[in-house]
């Protein structure tokens, strides 16, 4: 019997160097709204949901986050975001792994924290179209990381079982959620976590980046 696997990845800081500048546009509205929290603290929040995210800020600075806060927060850091958007790259070796797996016909989909308005400037700097390629968004489940539903709903949207596809992430949240659905989670250092983070997080392996990750693509049993 064949075992059908699958590549389920994360987008920021896995495919797209982008992780910065989330964390600056993360700055820039946090400081429009006089919230005062430090470029690191909000660095170790990257990659989870943004329900998650405010609470870890109502624990770190002590102001209660109303709703049309947490809605001006979303929107300012989208914009920010996209000014931006001038430095974003893909990451060595991202759009040569993708077409690799392409090419071994490995199925593979993007699922990210972030919402369309902001991932749909990273599909486009990958070359990736979402009417051809399955990628699921903050916008289209009820939880984001480090819950498994982004990663669910990826391997549904695929027909894979969940129990065969491959995390690749560069966060603890990509690591935690894809334990909590019963995936093999594979860590990624372009991201900013260090590599006994992602492994104490469940990472069964850890690459550099996506460039790294194909060299040693027999590693994980992806072959042509």
């Amino acid at each position: 019997m064949r075992i059908e696997s699958a590549f389920l990845f994360d987008l920021d800081g896995t495919l797209i160097d982008s992780v910065y500048q989330h964390v600056l546009a993360w700055k820039e509205a946090l400081d429009e709204e006089g919230i005062e929290l430090a470029v690191w603290r909000i660095h170790r929040n990257i990659g989870m949901s943004g329900g998650l995210f405010t609470n870890q800020l109502l624990r770190e600075t002590g102001i209660e986050i109303s709703e049309p806060i947490v809605n001006r927060l979303r929107q300012n850091h989208a914009a920010a975001y996209k000014r931006l958007a001038g430095s974003l790259r893909a990451l060595p070796g991202a759009r040569e792994l993708l077409a690799y797996l392409t090419d071994a016909r490995i199925p593979w989909a993007i699922a990210t924290s972030g919402r369309m308005e902001t991932a749909a400037l990273n599909l486009e700097i990958l070359g990736v179209d979402p009417a051809r390629v399955p990628v699921v968004t903050r916008d289209q489940v009820k939880y984001a990381k480090p819950d498994p539903d982004l990663f669910l709903a990826a391997a549904e949207r695929l027909s894979v079982p969940i129990e065969t596809a491959l995390v690749v992430g560069d966060s603890i949240w990509d690591m935690l959620a894809a334990a909590r659905c019963r995936s093999l989670g594979v860590g990624l250092l372009s991201g900013g976590y260090g590599a006994d983070e992602l492994r104490q997080s469940g990472a069964i392996r850890v690459y550099d980046d996506t460039a790294d990750l194909l060299r040693k693509i027999d590693e994980i049993a992806a072959r042509r």
